[in-house]
């Protein structure tokens, strides 16, 4: 029973986690040193800290996070990655002597907050989960979760453990970062239909 629980709470979190990779990806890339790594995860984990928390408070009742506030979730990439675009135009002439904010690697802030404002699908998913499995059953999903947390961020740091991939992530991140948080952050609020709330 245990080990079915297991394998349906890793599968859980691999359908909802999937598109993490590729964002913890491009964080591992920006990091010039173990500390900047260490960011990453730390934020990685405190973004998932903050999913996980607001599925058991919805599930116990509370409601945490409000149905009508997850359209806006899309709004922090959005916002982080237009950010990033007017730091990068800023320090467009800047040389490689002169690092910009963005080279100096991942903060953990930003790396929680785009986990977490990626994950409104997650919460809707979990959510119903905590609220059928008891208190043993989540303690055991929330330690796969630990775990699978682990494995990501070590998925993510593979997928740039080539040097040339490396270099070639720090040389672009000064555009790369917020063309993938315009994105990510246009996805989300197209998808959770919040521009209909304007028309």
């Amino acid at each position: 029973m245990e080990l079915g629980l297991v394998g349906q709470a890793a599968g859980m979190f691999a359908v909802t986690n999937v598109d993490d990779i590729v964002i913890l990806a491009l964080f591992f890339g920006q990091a010039t040193d173990r500390g900047a790594a260490a960011r990453a995860v730390v934020g990685q984990y405190l973004g998932i800290a903050g999913i996980l928390a607001a599925s058991i408070v919805g599930a116990l009742g509370a409601g945490l996070l409000p149905d009508t506030m997850i359209p806006y979730l899309g709004l922090v990439p959005l916002l982080l990655g237009l950010s990033a675009a007017w730091r990068a135009w800023r320090d467009r002439h800047a040389t490689d002597e002169e690092p910009t904010a963005v080279a100096t690697g991942p903060a953990v802030l930003a790396v929680a907050a785009v986990t977490f404002a990626n994950g409104g699908d997650n919460i809707a998913l979990y959510t119903p989960v905590f609220r059928i499995i008891g208190v043993a059953d989540a303690a055991l999903t929330l330690a796969v979760f630990a775990v699978c947390t682990a494995l990501w961020c070590l998925a993510g740091q593979l997928a740039v453990s080539h040097q040339r991939v490396i270099e070639m992530l720090q040389r672009s991140s000064r555009w790369l970062v917020p063309v993938v948080f315009v994105v990510l952050g246009s996805y989300i609020v197209g998808r959770s239909g919040l521009m209909g709330v304007f028309r």
